[in-house]
């Protein structure tokens, strides 16, 4: 899978800045020596939806869940 370059139903500012904070997010990880799978962990993501995941698709999966609306809680 390639790079998502801006979903549809998603502003492209917001797509950016998720982007951003996903990329940061990974790299913190990356850097005290996490797997993908460790940053999806950390955003409430499974890592079994998505086959041969590496960081480019794990900052897009994090970025798309950025971006996605809040699900309403029942009272």
């Amino acid at each position: 899978m390639a790079h998502l370059s801006n979903p549809d139903h998603v502003n492209p500012v917001q797509w950016q800045q998720a982007q951003g904070v996903a990329r940061q997010t990974c790299a913190r990880f990356f850097r005290d020596g996490g797997m993908p799978e460790d940053a999806l962990k950390a955003f409430g993501l499974s890592d079994s939806e998505l086959e041969g995941l590496d960081w480019s698709r794990a900052v897009d999966a994090i970025a798309l869940t950025l971006c996605s609306a809040p699900q309403r809680r029942a009272a």
